[in-house]
């Protein structure tokens, strides 16, 4: 038995020290992607245009609210505006709650406005799609595929994003805001095992949000699986941080009187839309580290395809090899009677006459000098021969 169980403890140790090393290089790769990528600047930048995109995003479901709450009947109606004024109660004054948020709510409650719903959800359809396009490049660059798609299709599918989380938004944020305890009091005695699913049904469609952010995300088609660690892990720093940054506030706004109260819910707003960005991009580094640890074969072929069209030159032209510059041969020098022209030969002959031939040759206009020379020359030496 002794010698039957040391293989099987090796095979452990061997498993145990793989699994150690898997989660040691994933925890390492996961965070040198999130330091080299700036993941906090980004997500800042994600968050603002997020609050950016609130404010005519509430005009614009206020102004829808009135066509939906025409199907339900008055005792619902009254019911959800008790709920509505009581929360605004808690973190509002009396005066605030009664010359404010009371008219308000009638008024949206009683009729919808196709006006402000067109202004709004244009505003808001420009700067969310805006986030959004911020975490479509983030994740298309940590999967070292930066570029790989076009400026044009990136915001259009970031518009096309921000109207599926919208309409994914239209079903969890009443649930959330609801609550189970009101969904319990509309359901039928006979289906009150349904209000056990609230939790689990609003985490799910969480989770399938991100997941599909995370896959069409990534410009080449991944495995599915391979997109759930990081959503589960967002939705994860979601739920905690959320619980996190309520019980703060809730021990440090409650019972405030300062004058600085106002200000501490678009604070708490930006911060927990600043949580929820950062959260989303480090999901995002977690699925690209599975995908250096596991490698995916679609995702490599894309990468080193990419790799294949980029060359130094074109990244950087000033570090290419020069090429030499031909430089060409010396032409040979023209011979003076054969290839001149005959517009040259006129002024060159008078020159190359005494040492290349008879001054015959020469042009009519240099001949008087040129035959007067050598005749004064030739005269003395034929006198001085004759005698001899």
């Amino acid at each position: 038995m002794a010698v039957e169980s040391s293989p099987r403890r090796q095979v452990r140790g061997l498993s145990l020290v793989t699994v150690r090393d898997a989660v040691w290089r994933l925890v390492v790769s996961t965070v040198g992607t999130c330091m080299r990528h700036r993941v906090t600047g980004l997500a800042a930048e994600a968050a603002f245009f997020a609050v950016l995109s609130l404010p005519p995003l509430i005009f614009a479901l206020a102004g829808s609210i009135g066509y939906v709450f025409a199907q339900f009947s008055e005792s619902q109606i009254d019911e959800v505006r008790d709920t509505i004024i009581s929360l605004a109660s808690q973190a509002l004054t009396p005066q605030t709650v009664d010359s404010i948020i009371r008219p308000t709510l009638d008024e949206v409650l009683s009729g919808g406005r196709y006006d402000v719903i067109s202004i709004g959800f244009i505003l808001a359809l420009w700067s969310g799609s805006r986030a959004l396009n911020v975490f479509l490049d983030t994740i298309t660059i940590m999967y070292g595929l930066g570029g790989q798609r076009g400026i044009i299709p990136t915001r259009a599918l970031s518009f096309a994003l921000y109207l599926v989380g919208m309409l994914i938004g239209v079903v969890l944020v009443p649930l959330v805001v609801i609550g189970p305890t009101m969904i319990a009091r509309w359901l039928p005695s006979n289906l009150d095992f349904l209000n056990q699913l609230y939790w689990p049904t609003v985490l799910l469609l969480g989770i399938v949000f991100l997941a599909l952010l995370y896959h069409v995300s990534v410009p080449v088609r991944t495995r599915w699986r391979y997109n759930l660690p990081g959503a589960v892990f967002t939705m994860f720093c979601w739920v905690f941080g959320s619980a996190v940054l309520r019980s703060v506030l809730v021990g440090t706004a409650q019972g405030s009187t300062s004058i600085y109260g106002p200000l501490a819910a678009p604070i708490a707003v930006l911060l927990w839309l600043y949580l929820l960005s950062i959260a989303v991009l480090i999901g995002a580094a977690l699925n690209a580290a599975f995908d250096q640890v596991w490698p995916q074969v679609e995702l490599t072929s894309a990468r080193q395809e990419r790799l294949g069209r980029i060359s130094l030159d074109n990244v950087l032209p000033w570090r290419a090899t020069p090429v030499p510059t031909p430089v060409p041969d010396p032409a040979p020098a023209p011979e003076a009677a054969d290839e001149a022209e005959p517009g040259v030969a006129t002024v060159a002959a008078p020159v190359a006459v005494p040492v290349a031939g008879p001054a015959e040759d020469a042009p009519s206009t240099a001949r008087p000098p040129v035959a007067q020379v050598p005749e004064e020359r030739e005269t003395p030496v034929r006198q001085a021969s004759g005698p001899a």
